[in-house]
């Protein structure tokens, strides 16, 4: 679908551009999401000097440059109100789904480094994971705000790729026993799970009547 074949109507200036095809929350939404975008990526050159596990190093450069043309893809359309060069990809992780459940005893309690020398893979994961999380709720109002349809389409495909980073980080810190999860006792989970019935389905639907 051409989403450029409308035309949009400024009611006290006339016809609207493709360039100018954005409202004024869109533009500082998208300010936000652009900048966010930016500020992860400054986080990740700036702990990657500091990596010590090979496998944390390669999540780190695989996310960093999925990151850049995601980012290029995003300005181009803002910059532009069209299709970009590059349309969104989807991010591919390369860990598994199995978690491992419980907690440790005896873990030493956790509190602010006082150099860096302290920086270790453990606080470097931590700090990848708030990076990508904090631009998810970003481009969600974003998207929600925005009149383009190109750069809302976009926004909404990449929010999938934050949730999958998040996601992959999160799945490497269990695995090195950084990120504990606690499980609800059996059978507190089950009456979770049964508290809730699913919804009846009626063949007819409102105003769908034949009568």
């Amino acid at each position: 679908m051409d989403f450029q074949q409308q035309q949009n109507i400024n009611i006290e200036t006339g016809p609207v551009t493709p360039q100018m095809n954005h409202g004024g929350h869109e533009m500082f939404d998208v300010h936000e999401v652009l900048a966010g975008s930016i500020n992860t990526m400054n986080t990740y050159t700036m702990l990657s000097q500091h990596v010590q596990d090979p496998e944390l190093r390669d999540i780190l450069d695989r996310q960093k440059a999925f990151m850049k043309q995601e980012y290029n893809t995003t300005l181009e359309c803002f910059q532009t109100g069209q299709d970009p060069a590059v349309p969104t990809k989807s991010y591919k992780m390369k860990q598994g789904n199995d978690f491992t459940y419980g907690m440790k005893p005896g873990g030493q309690p956790k509190k602010p480094m006082e150099s860096t020398a302290e920086i270790n893979d453990e606080t470097i994961a931590l700090s990848m994971l708030n990076a990508v999380k904090s631009v998810a709720p970003i481009k969600t109002s974003a998207a929600m705000e925005a009149t383009n349809p190109v750069v809302r389409r976009v926004l909404a495909d990449s929010l999938p790729n934050c949730i999958e980073m998040a996601y992959e980080i999160s799945l490497y810190q269990n695995k090195k026993g950084y990120y504990q999860v606690p499980q609800l006792a059996q059978q507190d989970m089950q009456q979770l799970q049964n508290g809730y019935a699913q919804a009846s389905i009626n063949s007819q639907m409102p105003g769908n009547s034949t009568h």
